[in-house]
């Protein structure tokens, strides 16, 4: 996306009468969901020094150092809370975002058993991964109509997939599902508006989520990621790709 926003700048100073080399800069203002660790964190790291205005959300950001480390602006929000999410959109009321990536999520209740596995825990599953980020989509849309990039980035999992289940962590599982299922319709009536939405998978990272023991580091699997967000078009919403572009199967 940034990528071909850049070429399209370029190709227009080229047909206004300048010519040789030329560095035209173009700043987005990304805002990213759990942004105090792991994954969310580096996303802001890595935006950040690519030049790019942050808004990093987490729920206590007076305990987020990290993240303020970064330069970005940090924002109270909890995606399982209304309230929390509403105070949030009023926070920005007026704020253009180009680029939203709904990262906050939980393993929640990962029972390898269905015999083990606890309702109750997966019902908060769902409400942290698949709804949090449909209701943090709905309170940002006029910011994000209202900016250039008009992109929705939802963290999601190839545990998410149906093809690809090996078994076991119901709740995961099932709420990543759910969380495709959510953004593939989103994707279909958000077409209209101009916005691209899309789900991801960051690979098996080494996080708390993930593990010392996955395969990939936060900085491979977040390069990796913004790659493929750069490369992103309206002719991509709905796609559940990979973080290095590969298409992944529902």
């Amino acid at each position: 996306m940034f990528r071909k926003l850049l070429g399209s700048i370029l190709l227009v100073l080229t047909f206004t009468g300048f010519s040789g080399v030329i560095k035209a800069e173009t700043t987005m203002t990304v805002l990213v969901t759990g942004a105090n660790r792991g994954i969310g964190l580096e996303l802001v790291r890595q935006l950040r020094a690519q030049g790019h205005q942050v808004i990093g959300t987490a729920r206590n950001p007076a305990e987020a150092s990290e993240l303020k480390e970064t330069g970005a602006v940090l924002v109270s929000l909890d995606v399982a809370d209304s309230n929390s999410v509403r105070a949030m959109a009023e926070e920005l009321e007026g704020q253009k975002i180009d680029l939203l990536i709904n990262n906050a999520g939980i393993m929640g209740h990962s029972a390898k058993s269905f015999a083990e596995t606890d309702f109750d825990q997966v019902v908060t599953t769902f409400d942290v991964n698949s709804l949090g980020p449909m209701r943090v989509t709905q309170a940002l849309l006029p910011n994000l109509l209202a900016g250039k990039g008009k992109t929705v980035v939802q963290i999601s999992s190839t545990m998410g997939s149906i093809t690809n289940n090996g078994g076991g962590y119901y709740g995961y599982r099932a709420s990543k599902s759910a969380l495709n299922m959510l953004n593939k319709s989103l994707a279909l009536e958000l077409a209209d508006m101009g916005i691209t939405s899309i789900v991801l998978h960051p690979g098996w990272v080494q996080t708390r989520l993930g593990g010392a023991g996955a395969a990939i580091t936060t900085q491979e699997s977040v390069a990796g990621m913004l790659a493929v967000i750069d490369e992103l078009g309206p002719e991509d919403t709905g796609r559940f790709l990979d973080y290095q572009g590969k298409e992944l199967p529902w």
